[in-house]
């Protein structure tokens, strides 16, 4: 029986001599080879730095660092070598990785270690994706199956971790979801009001002069739209530029059209008051060019996917969209475009 006993005794000794990880700490170690650098910081999504931990000449470093939460941070030796890193106290994570390939050699081990694994990956395919511009504009079979094939890479490469931690993979899993969601979003705005695609139509907005146009009334020339409301300050604040560029443009061959979208909903529910109140800015103001109301109606605005204003369009003689969302009054681009066009 004694003899068990100290069996027992030397068991729980060498057990309490083993490492054990704080819980209320993350512990960090690797090795740099190649590296020249003398520290390596830790920085959150604020891009403030956490920690600090030197690197000894041989490329080693190791600490103990405490973070606020379960989160992706960067871990950097300088501004050009950065990689995230997937940081929750009681991770225990040992980096490898060549200096001179800093985010494409990492390798991570120990507990926790499979986010940050994880992420590299992800993020490797993302430079893969390319210009997300080029994908947006391919015509709809072409881009169907190229956002099929990203869809599947990425949810092959969150399949292949099975250790990640749970509220990451979940969000992680959401934020592909909506990468995909936006892409196609934009594939179908683009289609429908990409360069040169004939332009969404308005109809019988109301004239302050009188009457009521339509897009159509001003074919034969360029039309500068201004989509804007009298309680929107950034639109206001373009309205001395835009007038100056009016005047400028006067005795050319393009029309500056403004749509004010006031509606009922902010003004105390009464259509009657929103037209008055911007009848009366346009009077107050003296507001030059084409002044329209489009009322009641938003398909135009629909059409186009305004989700703010101002938005300013241009739409060439032939009622095809030159730019959907055409450079500010204020944005010098805005002259380029108009010399590059001959206007």
């Amino acid at each position: 029986m004694k003899k068990i006993n100290l069996i027992l005794l030397a068991i729980i000794a060498m057990a309490s001599c083993k490492k054990q990880v704080p819980l209320n700490y993350v512990t960090l170690g690797g090795k740099l080879e190649n590296n020249k650098e003398k520290t390596l910081t830790i920085s959150d999504r604020s891009n403030n730095t956490i920690k600090t931990i030197t690197i000894n000449e041989d490329g080693t470093f190791k600490d103990t660092l405490k973070v606020a939460k379960a989160d992706i941070y960067v871990l950097q030796t300088s501004n050009t070598k950065r990689a995230p890193i997937y940081l929750k106290n009681s991770f225990d994570i040992f980096v490898e990785a060549d200096a001179n390939n800093f985010m494409n050699s990492f390798k991570f081990s120990g507990k926790g270690a499979e986010n940050s694994s994880f992420i590299i990956a992800q993020v490797l395919e993302s430079q893969k994706i390319g210009n997300p511009q080029l994908i947006v504009n391919l015509k709809k079979e072409e881009f169907t199956e190229r956002i099929n094939n990203i869809e599947k890479r990425f949810d092959s490469i969150l399949n292949s971790y099975h250790n990640l931690d749970s509220a990451f993979a979940s969000n992680i899993s959401l934020q592909n979801k909506q990468m995909i969601t936006s892409f196609k979003q934009a594939n179908n705005s683009y289609r429908l009001t990409g360069k040169g695609r004939p332009s969404p139509k308005f109809e019988d907005y109301v004239d302050y002069k009188g009457g009521k146009k339509s897009l159509d009334a001003f074919r034969g020339k360029y039309v500068y739209l201004d989509i804007w409301a009298t309680w929107c300050g950034p639109c206001i604040q373009q309205i001395p530029y835009l007038k100056d560029l009016e005047k400028e443009y006067h005795n050319k061959n393009i029309e500056f059209v403004s749509i004010s979208t006031d509606e009922a909903r902010k003004n105390g529910g009464s259509w009657e008051a929103a037209e008055k109140k911007w009848r009366n800015f346009v009077k107050e103001r003296q507001l030059t060019g084409t002044q329209l109301w489009s009322g009641k109606d938003y398909s135009f605005q629909q059409a186009y996917q305004i989700t703010g204003i101002p938005r300013f369009i241009l739409i060439d003689p032939q009622g095809n969209i030159v730019d959907a969302n055409a450079p500010r009054p204020s944005d010098p681009r805005i002259k380029q475009l108009f010399t590059s066009l001959g206007i």
